[in-house]
């Protein structure tokens, strides 16, 4: 068994090493954002609208995206057809997305100069707004309407197949399965789909920078980037930093409080034949659905495509400058996820303290990068210039970040290669440097690949951290494409999203792809 697995020579200090280097790069930027925070009487009304606009926002766009991800979810569950298995992983392009990319696809689709727009004056129509709570809303729900899909069409696929089998003996009407089987599958699966990304919300920096209107649509995170960054005030940035921790850690406990236990038995893992829904308009609902998902997630895609392709070449110097500089904090980034995830990883597969591990890497899921930020930039501001460090922090921060994901892919690969080759190392006195290079490394290459890409792709599209240290000579691609959207330049704003998406994508595809190449099975 993986649990009784004897460490890999040093592997077991390293790990436990690594882990409290990850709760000190956590908790020591929470503690300095602690002590420089001022009592809540600091906070002004324009802070409490901020309080009150992100929970709003983020219940309004939790909400939409698990309500809409239903249907699709249903639709995707009972249908077979040609490109279905390409369409389901599609639903997880926008978690690789660079944001601010999507976000002006979405303004090219449902903008105020949009395709959208002009088609409803075409017919003397109102247009919509994008700007404010309407576009935070929407875009939230591009990024998480996959998520939530994703998560509910898992609940549907471990229905036993003979659940359906017996339901078609007894002539069970699609209302009959719905109210029978469905409904109490739905009910142990949204409450968790609908916190998570309601957590994955209130920590949205980028959508309400870019999109947010004005004070009556400031999120938190926002609050503490113009607490930071335009007033200089520390003291308020922090206490606005731990009322974002609190309201992430209260929905957090949330989510482990209503997660469910599975109650639809288990089956024979047969083929899932369903025999419900057969009607041509069911039938005709089903892929009318599907195809309006598609659409809403394609549509923004191909039209930074359509505006950048002609302007790629012309980029100013200052564009590929940031490329250059985002290519190599993206490699840096992954490489630091991969470094500190695999010891962790290790020690988790033996069983010690396992619990105490996964929380640590977790963490950066219930504190802010924008709160790891303001913490480190107290830390280090008597020390060394905040411009100079810009890279290496938000490298940290990004790394952070990517941390539960990396562990995530990593974990279940390193326990399964300890079960089933674990006894044979040992007695071959296997260990140290060998045992991870022989057993472990070629049978968790493709884990390991793909969250290096993971890591890479969020650093290359990450608008964060950045805007807290960067100056004009250490700017990413992405504040470098905030920059042109600013000052208008939305030519050279269009042609830079194209290159930032296609960079992001690469550096996803090689990581993966390397992955796989010659991985054991």
């Amino acid at each position: 068994m993986a649990e009784r697995a004897q460490p890999l020579g040093a592997a077991h200090w390293a790990g436990a090493g690594v882990a409290a280097l990850v709760l000190l790069a956590i908790l020591g930027p929470l503690g300095a954002v602690l002590w420089r925070a001022e009592g809540l009487s600091a906070l002004g009304p324009q802070d409490h609208g901020a309080i009150r606009f992100t929970v709003w926002q983020a219940l309004l766009s939790a909400l939409f995206s698990t309500a809409l991800a239903i249907p699709v979810a249903r639709a995707l569950a009972r249908r077979r057809f040609h490109g279905r298995t390409a369409l389901i992983a599609l639903m997880g392009a926008p978690f690789i997305l660079p944001v601010i990319v999507a976000v002006l696809g979405l303004i090219a689709i449902f903008g105020r100069q949009g395709a959208l727009n002009a088609g409803l004056a075409v017919f003397g129509l109102q247009g919509i707004e994008i700007y404010g709570l309407h576009g935070i809303v929407l875009a939230h729900v591009f990024f998480n309407l996959p998520l939530a899909v994703r998560l509910i069409l898992q609940g549907w696929l471990a229905i036993p197949a003979e659940r359906f089998r017996l339901a078609a003996t007894l002539g069970f009407t699609s209302r009959d399965i719905a109210r029978h089987m469905e409904r109490p599958m739905l009910r142990q699966v949204l409450p968790g789909a609908f916190l998570v990304i309601f957590l994955i919300c209130t920590t949205s920096f980028a959508v309400a920078l870019i999109l947010g209107g004005g004070p009556r649509s400031t999120t938190v995170e926002l609050a503490i980037y113009q607490a930071f960054r335009y007033d200089f005030d520390l003291g308020r940035a922090a206490l606005l930093g731990l009322v974002q921790v609190a309201i992430c850690v209260v929905a957090g406990l949330l989510v482990l409080r209503v997660a469910l236990p599975a109650g639809m038995g288990t089956g024979l893992d047969r083929p899932l034949e369903r025999f419900d829904a057969q009607g041509g308009w069911q039938r005709a609902g089903d892929m009318a659905v599907i195809a309006l998902s598609a659409a809403f997630l394609l549509l923004p895609l191909g039209a930074v495509f359509l505006r950048g392709v002609t302007g790629v070449a012309g980029l100013p110097g200052s564009v590929w400058q940031a490329a250059e500089r985002s290519v190599v904090l993206s490699l840096a980034t992954a490489a630091l996820a991969v470094v500190l995830a695999l010891p962790m990883a290790l020690l988790i597969a033996r069983g010690r303290a396992k619990g105490l591990l996964e929380t640590i890497g977790a963490l950066s899921i219930a504190v802010s990068p924008l709160v790891i930020g303001t913490g480190l930039f107290v830390i280090l501001r008597p020390h060394v210039t905040p411009g100079s460090s810009a890279l290496p922090v938000t490298g940290l921060v990004n790394a952070l970040t990517a941390l539960p994901f990396v562990l995530r892919a990593l974990v279940p690969a390193v326990e399964e290669a300890e079960a089933s080759h674990g006894r044979l190392a040992r007695s071959l006195g296997m260990g140290g440097w060998a045992r991870l290079r022989h057993v472990l490394l070629p049978r968790i290459r493709r884990p390991l690949g793909f969250g290096a890409g993971l890591a890479a792709a969020m650093a290359m599209g990450d608008l964060g951290v950045i805007t807290l240290f960067a100056t004009p000579q250490s700017g990413t691609l992405p504040l470098e494409m905030f920059r042109l959207m600013g000052s208008y330049r939305t030519d050279d704003a269009e042609a830079a999203a194209l290159l930032l998406l296609g960079l992001s994508l690469a550096l996803f595809w090689i990581f993966d792809r390397g992955g796989r190449v010659n991985a054991a099975t």
